[in-house]
């Protein structure tokens, strides 16, 4: 069974960097698209980013696009959500997902991870 977990969130100031991390751990990761969301308080969960496992293919919202980078470490199982210039409105539960590559929706989830950005 695939298992996340997410780490690095915390509080930062307007502008500043973090850095989370998810990590994929009970199955072969190769042929699986690993996400981020956020859901921010009283609203939706919404796409941020994500990543093909295999090629590296990234994928990214518009309202992060230029500010957050998703990355992925093969050897390690974890992929990365680089996040600067970070906003207050980027307050949030940040959550990483995988899915397999036919599949259309996100079938894993990790816990979560709270990033709060003071203004």
């Amino acid at each position: 069974q695939l298992q996340l977990v997410e780490s690095g969130g915390g509080l930062v100031q307007a502008g500043g960097s973090l850095r989370l991390s998810c990590a994929a751990s009970g199955v072969t990761f190769s042929s699986h698209i690993m996400g981020w969301f956020c859901q921010a308080p009283g609203k939706e969960r919404e796409f941020v980013a994500a990543i093909a496992w295999s090629s590296g293919y990234t994928y990214y919202a518009d309202f992060v696009k230029g500010r957050f980078t998703i990355s992925r470490d093969n050897v390690k199982n974890t992929a990365y959500l680089q996040m600067n210039s970070l906003r207050p409105e980027d307050t949030a539960v940040y959550y990483c997902a995988a899915r397999r590559t036919r599949d259309r929706d996100y079938s894993y989830w990790g816990p979560g991870t709270q990033v709060t950005v003071s203004s």
